[in-house]
């Protein structure tokens, strides 16, 4: 078996190509990002729908970030952006101003800043409505064994994480905790073994 040239990048042409004609080489490169564009179309029509999920502060300082991580692509969901933040009083603000009348809000900013949150987008079919369904239920003890908080929370205020609970809402998070230049667009390698071809 012929050994692979280190030097060689993998999007380069491969050495067989100098052997052929300009204007064959020219084909069969439009012919492979012709097919490759298709794929990443195919993967983008089917699993297009994308959710925010954020590891609390006490998510991050137990250690939690691997398992959760693991939950969501165990399921088959594809990640396409993650950092980790401290972000501003100002910030979380916004992101629950919806939630500015209740008798829990000050408390709830002021634990979003006690430490670093993990911010992420997931990407699949229906991944907001899973995305909560892995979760669990905001209230932990209310939460079904095998959900993340079901399994490694009990009280509501450190409930480890947090899930965007509208495709809207979703929207309005990515929007707000990411650029859109830092969300990545790919056809993971597992893609067919997850979604059937319509």
């Amino acid at each position: 078996m012929a050994e692979q040239n280190p030097t060689q990048q993998p999007n380069q042409d491969p050495p067989v190509f100098k052997h052929l004609s300009l204007k064959t080489q020219h084909y069969l490169r439009q012919a492979n990002q012709s097919k490759l564009e298709k794929e990443k179309e195919e993967a983008s029509n089917m699993s297009s729908e994308q959710t925010f999920i954020a590891i609390k502060p006490d998510g991050v300082q137990r250690g939690l970030v691997g398992p959760i991580i693991t939950r969501f692509e165990q399921r088959g969901y594809k990640l396409v952006a993650m950092k980790l933040v401290s972000p501003s009083k100002e910030h979380l603000e916004k992101h629950y101003e919806d939630l500015a009348d209740k008798p829990f809000y000050k408390g709830l900013v002021t634990y979003m800043l006690s430490g670093p949150i993990c911010a992420m987008v997931w990407e699949g079919r229906e991944a907001v409505k899973t995305g909560r369904t892995l979760l669990g239920a905001t209230n932990p003890m209310a939460s079904a064994p095998g959900t993340i908080r079901g399994d490694y929370a009990i009280d509501v205020g450190r409930n480890v994480c947090h899930g965007s609970d509208a495709v809207e809402s979703a929207k309005k998070e990515i929007d707000l905790w990411f650029k859109k230049e830092e969300l990545m667009s790919y056809k993971p390698a597992n893609f067919d073994w997850i979604y059937e071809k319509p």
